[in-house]
């Protein structure tokens, strides 16, 4: 089949590596791509948010099958034209993409499916902040209502900070702390039938240790061997299919991939948030465990027959990505610095390492910076340690000026693994980080 994908980032060439590896994808666009997609996919410069002009776009093209990478172009109702169009479509619908779009309507579908979260107040005066604050204390989550790339939320002891953030928005949510390691786990769903992925996990502080700022997330590892063997089972029964079933119920049905934010709590499994399209950088990691051809799996969702797919195969080995970030990252980032060594990092890490391209574009004959997290080094290993040692060595090989990563993505729950000890330090697992601050993935 003929397949487009909508997008720029290092989901989007995740996906592409994917879909340019499957026997059944016969032609692979993108549009607008990256340096790295155009390497696997003809990209087309075209509006991502014009649910108009990408469905002319894939008419023109013959496409198959539109998969929307990012969430805006969801929340602008790029599917819905496509649709229109009379394309299959892997993505929701503007309506039900507002269980991303909108955190405040995604905790009203929670409430009607009995899905467990955290406590919350929907507040748009100064005086509904001060109230919410002063009713859960310190530490303070404070979440903007709409999209904000990853940078919406602020996890806080300082209540000033707190008040600052959410006088800044125009409808937050503020909900309790809630405690506990982080997981994402992704499900495919095509509104009745729900086919859940390999659970990862990310982290989002920018420095090592969970320090400094919330990002857009700085690395990522699958599978979690710290994990409660049932965690997918438990998350399908109380999570994600009384979702699907909610929002179906609504008339708003849910299509695409429902990505569920989760903390395990000592309390049990509690939703942080719900995302409706695959998470960066998570995606990198799981979709380099999965051994499906991943079109026929796209395509089943888009067309209502998930119940008839084969149960989903998926390979033993553990997976790792590291995020490359510009100088500044998650400030305004310093672009346009000439990115080194990814030739070194084909001809000598391949193919047990890669590097998936997230902020760059071609300048002439170089491959330069063009946003705030640049690249994804993705390795895999029989186990984290080595799919930890494959990426960093990966990492060691590119040059980027000023550019800033990580050194400890999956450290701990590697070396507990390796030494048989059972731990969840693998990420966010500090008091600060565990209540994830609500950006996951993003």
């Amino acid at each position: 089949m003929k397949v487009l994908v909508i997008g720029s980032g290092a989901r989007e060439h995740a996906l592409c590596r994917s879909l340019s590896l499957d026997p059944d994808v016969t032609a692979l666009h993108c549009a607008p791509g990256n340096a790295g997609i155009a390497e696997v996919a003809e990209l087309h410069q075209v509006d991502a948010l014009d649910g108009k002009t990408v469905a002319a776009l894939a008419t023109e093209l013959g496409a198959e099958l539109v998969v929307v990478g990012p969430e805006a172009p969801l929340v602008a109702g790029v599917a819905d034209a496509v649709r229109e169009a009379g394309i299959p479509v892997f993505g929701p619908s503007k309506e039900a993409a507002q269980l991303e779009g909108s955190k405040a309507f995604a905790k009203e579908v929670m409430a009607g499916a009995g899905v467990p979260t955290a406590r919350s107040y929907v507040c748009t005066t100064p005086d509904e902040v001060d109230e919410a604050l002063d009713a859960f204390g310190a530490p303070y989550v404070v979440k903007d209502d709409g999209l904000a790339a990853g940078k919406g939320v602020v996890v806080t002891g300082d209540l000033d900070a707190a008040k600052a953030h959410a006088n800044a928005c125009d409808r937050v949510v503020i909900e309790e702390f809630l405690d506990g390691p982080e997981v994402s786990l992704f499900a495919i769903t095509d509104g009745e039938t729900v086919v859940p992925l390999q659970p990862a996990q990310d982290f989002k502080r920018a420095h090592d240790g969970d320090e400094g700022p919330n990002t857009g997330g700085m690395g990522a590892y699958s599978p979690l061997p710290w994990a409660d063997p049932k965690l997918v089972e438990e998350v399908m029964q109380t999570v994600l299919q009384p979702t699907v079933d909610e929002m179906r119920r609504r008339g708003t049905p849910f299509s695409g991939l429902l990505y569920a934010g989760l903390a395990i709590t000592s309390r049990g499994v509690r939703v942080i948030e719900f995302n409706a399209r695959f998470g960066d950088p998570e995606t990198q990691v799981v979709l380099a465990r999965l051994k499906t051809p991943l079109s026929g799996v796209l395509l089943a969702s888009a067309n209502g027959t998930l119940a008839d797919l084969e149960p989903l195969r998926w390979s033993d080995d553990a997976a790792v990505t590291v995020v490359i970030a510009s100088h500044n990252y998650p400030g305004t980032p310093r672009t346009g610095d000439p990115i080194e060594g990814l030739d070194e990092v084909a001809a000598q890490d391949t193919p047990h390492a890669y590097v998936l391209h997230a902020g760059t574009k071609r300048d002439g004959d170089a491959i330069v910076s063009a946003g705030g997290r640049v690249l994804s080094v993705t390795a895999s290993g029989t186990d984290l340690t080595q799919a930890r040692t494959r990426a960093y060595a990966a990492v060691d090989r590119i040059r980027l000026d000023g550019s800033q990563h990580r050194t400890d993505i999956a450290a701990k729950v590697a070396g507990a693994a390796a030494a048989g000890v059972g731990t969840t330090a693998g990420a966010g697992t500090t008091a600060d980080a565990g209540t994830t601050a609500g950006t996951a993935g993003e």
